[in-house]
């Protein structure tokens, strides 16, 4: 027993992680960071879940969830910023465990992450799809319902299509290097943003004021609708939307002077993101009555239709399907690199780990873009959505936690931070049990199949990984 406690606590050279990951091209700066980050952060979720967690939780009280939401990731963003400058490896929290707690918090860390990149990529491609579904729909053409969504029988629907079709091209141009497609990421962040400020600006004359009565509508006994409850239950749901932060430090290894852009890129990605989610959602909710969002996938754009703006509508469904595609490329980005640590290590097939002449892990990115190609067009918008904010949260957890290890550290045999999460050691603490409590309101399903999840990795570790692991292997 102690010799097996002992294997699962090694922990990771921090030198070895620095020699295995200089085949990565460090070329990305502040502002590539903060286009991936806004790009997630600012991507599927503005176009798609301030209508449906107004209809299923929070009534017109929606930008209290995202501020709700917006505190517990700041929170985790000051620890990422602290833990990426000091620790500039890829695979973030994956790498980070190993180096401060050792493999097997590593591997945990990185499972839940795993969960995290692969429902999120899927997700936003259902996405992705609703609105080329939506925007076809306008000008009168129509998929078989066959191919228009997941797996649903009684609904006739099979297959998304046009989710794995975005997947595949997104793969496609990932794999032809970081820095090409770093350009297109910000030029579409450019042009998504400045959409979006059109949608408030036209949706700001559209306004019903008695749409925002009541703001926080009275809790339905038996529902995660309405008071506190529903605002607590929709902030869980909307952490989705901060996924970009992982996404961004999952790419510390192809950052030029991590020590100093990594923290810019998160805190700059948290500030941008907050502010255009609480703008476009205050403009939703007092447009239409938010019982009129329900079960929408396309909430922005239905809205200005209906309102009349028609122009608008298709104008903002286009950039939302070019402006969708930049939340794909960040997170396909972070899940390749996520895969590729764990063939580095060992801990899936040694093949993920290597790195073409173009200085990309292909193997990880085509690998991951196919896992996710089916997973998109299989499952329905909604499920996804529930599952990936499972991931995100323990990530969080893990992370905020590792502050205490990563102090001790500093300045002995890891660099001192360039920035320190403040508050210390108050802080972290605080940022942990808030992740743990949003996790807490998540619905019983995305537990239940986030348990499910660890039970399958788990079995992984103990049959492949531990068995394979570069770093056991290393210390025999």
């Amino acid at each position: 027993m102690g010799a097996l406690l002992h294997r699962l606590l090694l922990k990771e050279d921090p030198s070895i992680y620095q020699l295995k990951d200089g085949s990565l091209d460090p070329t990305l700066t502040t502002i590539d960071l903060i286009g991936l980050g806004t790009g997630m952060v600012v991507g599927t979720a503005i176009f798609t879940l301030p209508g449906i967690v107004a209809a299923e939780h929070t009534g017109p009280a929606v930008p209290l969830a995202f501020i709700v939401a917006a505190v517990g990731a700041g929170l985790s963003a000051l620890a990422y910023a602290e833990t990426s400058s000091v620790l500039p490896f890829a695979g973030s929290a994956f790498s980070w465990m190993n180096v401060l707690f050792g493999e097997f918090f590593g591997w945990v860390a990185g499972w839940a992450l795993l969960a995290e990149y692969f429902i999120s990529v899927a997700f936003v491609a259902s996405g992705w799809s609703a609105y080329m579904q939506g925007f076809l729909a306008s000008l009168g053409i129509k998929l078989p319902v066959a191919l228009t969504g997941g797996f649903n029988p009684g609904k006739g629907s099979y297959l998304d299509l046009f989710a794995a079709l975005a997947i595949l091209v997104v793969g496609w141009l990932l794999s032809h290097g970081v820095h090409q497609v770093s350009r297109i990421e910000n030029t579409i962040v450019a042009i998504k943003l400045l959409v979006i400020i059109l949608f408030i600006a036209v949706g700001l004359t559209a306004i019903h004021p008695t749409n925002y009565l009541p703001f926080i509508p009275p809790h339905k006994p038996g529902t995660t609708f309405g008071g506190w409850s529903g605002i607590m239950a929709g902030a869980s749901q909307i952490f989705i939307a901060y996924v970009g932060f992982d996404a961004i430090a999952a790419n510390t290894a192809e950052t030029r002077n991590p020590q100093k852009i990594m923290p810019r890129g998160l805190i700059g990605t948290l500030v941008l993101g907050t502010g255009f989610f609480i703008a476009v959602s205050l403009v939703l909710v007092g447009m239409f009555k938010y019982s009129r969002y329900a079960n929408n996938a396309e909430p922005a754009a239905w809205a200005l239709r209906q309102a009349g703006h028609n122009f608008t509508a298709n104008l903002l469904s286009v950039v939302a399907l070019i402006g969708i595609f930049s939340a794909l490329i960040a997170i396909l980005l972070a899940s390749s690199r996520l895969i590729y640590a764990f063939g580095r290590d060992g801990l899936l097939p040694r093949f993920l780990g290597k790195i073409n002449h173009r200085h990309v892990p292909n193997r990880a990115l085509w690998t991951i873009t196919f896992l996710a190609m089916i997973l998109g067009s299989i499952f329905p918008f909604t499920f996804l959505a529930t599952l990936v904010s499972a991931g995100t949260l323990v990530a969080f957890i893990f992370v905020s936690l590792g502050i205490y290890a990563l102090r001790k550290r500093e300045g002995q045999d890891l660099p001192e931070a360039s920035f320190k999460m403040p508050g210390y050691p108050v802080l972290p603490a605080i940022s942990a049990i808030f992740s743990a409590f949003i996790f807490w309101n998540l619905n019983v399903d995305a537990k239940l199949l986030m348990v499910g999840w660890f039970v399958i990795g788990l079995l992984v570790y103990f049959t492949y990984g531990i068995r394979h692991s570069v770093l056991v292997n290393r210390q025999n």
